[in-house]
């Protein structure tokens, strides 16, 4: 798994740790990468730019102006010239300026201009490592579509035993290589994505929703897209930050109608379809023009189907084309995700689970069963990435 022809940009922060960014670009070189280093003001007194210099054939680059005749580093040029843009140490400092997007220097400014993959392996001590500030910046940019490599447990600096221990060079190199030698067996391919949940219109404040966050729609674009397809993303209302990967277009809507609209728009020029929205089922039937007032007494709306968007595509579904589903059932589950795989002309459905603590709406893994005509396959509790990652792989063998 060499890595000959590929562009990373390693960032290199002030830690102790700093010492392991020389066997980490070493490791690098060697496996044929092309290799420049990015460091911060303060990286330099935990080691020598030369010595980075040395080892990965180019200068270290430092400040936004190179030289007193005004020629500057352009930051830009750097985020499009990479393939990886890996930050190995990351300190709590510099991790809260990603977070916040405080570009005050070259690292954080290429960093905001990346539009490659982006991977943090943070080093720290173990209580600020746990402290929830530090998490809560991890998670930011976790849910950015950044890949933590997280820290590992042993013997710190401070003398204490825990987790904080940047990930060991040898151990990043091996993530480096599986995300950049990962097949583009999707190259080529339109995917229609829909995610998230829908609104429906009470009145001009008040709606009809789920807790859907859009995560599980979001790994699913960002895994076909890192393996080759143009994606189109629909997703409904959602706090998420916007992809960064080239290839996703993304697509904003409120209602079901507006997400069946433009489903029906899309998918005839794709290849492949994955319903991994969670659509209101019904709506009001009429929608208040002015802001309902609160009365004493018992209210009652009348509702209406919305548009099942997922029929309509297995219905329109040409040959060639593939559909996945999603289902999320309390009761009898298999029986009844199998049932919505004939109705849909699902070519597999992904059954979700809401019994298992960790798996459901708003958290950062799933537990799912994937299910095709033919065998049921379970998967263990994952990252939301992970079990985007099954899926496609699943998708893979029906391309």
């Amino acid at each position: 798994m060499n890595l000959r022809g590929k562009k990373i940009l390693l960032g290199v922060c002030g830690s102790i740790a700093a010492y392991k960014s020389a066997l980490l670009v070493r490791l690098l070189v060697k496996e044929g990468a092309d290799v420049r280093v990015i460091m911060t003001p303060s990286a330099s007194e935990f080691i020598g730019p030369l010595t980075l210099a040395t080892l990965s054939g180019g200068p270290v680059l430092q400040k936004f102006v190179k030289n007193e005749h005004g020629e500057w580093t352009n930051h830009v040029e750097l985020g499009l010239w990479a393939d990886l843009y890996l930050i190995a140490p990351l300190s709590a400092h510099t991790l809260g300026k990603l977070a916040g997007g405080i570009a005050d220097n070259l690292m954080v400014a290429t960093y905001l201009s990346a539009r490659c993959p982006v991977m943090l392996a943070p080093a720290m001590d173990l209580d600020m490592y746990a402290h929830p500030s530090t998490q809560r910046n991890l998670k930011l940019l976790q849910e950015a579509g950044n890949i933590i490599l997280e820290a590992e447990s042993g013997e710190l600096a401070s003398g204490l035993y825990g987790q904080g221990r940047m990930a060991e060079p040898e151990h990043i190199l091996v993530e480096v290589q599986e995300l950049l030698q990962r097949k583009q067996d999707l190259a080529g391919k339109h995917i229609l994505v829909t995610a998230g949940p829908t609104y429906e219109a009470i009145d001009p404040v008040r709606f009809i929703g789920n807790h859907s966050s859009g995560k599980m729609g979001f790994a699913l674009a960002e895994a076909c897209a890192q393996r080759g397809a143009q994606v189109s993303l629909i997703v409904g209302p959602t706090s998420l930050p916007a992809p960064k990967h080239p290839r996703i277009a993304l697509h904003r809507i409120q209602s079901a109608q507006e997400m069946c609209d433009l489903s029906l728009r899309e998918f005839p020029t794709c290849d492949i379809g994955i319903m991994a929205a969670a659509v209101a089922d019904y709506r009001p039937a009429e929608v208040a023009e002015q802001k309902m007032k609160k009365e004493n007494t018992a209210l009652s709306i009348k509702l209406e189907p919305t548009p099942d968007i997922a029929l309509a595509l297995g219905q329109g579904k040409k040959p060639g084309q593939l559909l996945i589903g999603f289902a999320l059932e309390t009761d009898d589950p298999i029986a009844h995700a199998q049932g919505k795989l004939q109705r849909k002309n699902f070519d597999f459905i992904v059954l979700n689970s809401l019994a298992d603590e960790g798996a459901g709406f708003g958290v950062d893994t799933n537990k799912v069963s994937l299910i095709d005509r033919q065998e049921i396959t379970s998967l263990p509790l994952m990252s939301k990435t992970k079990v985007a990652e099954a899926i496609v792989d699943k998708l893979i063998t029906l391309v």
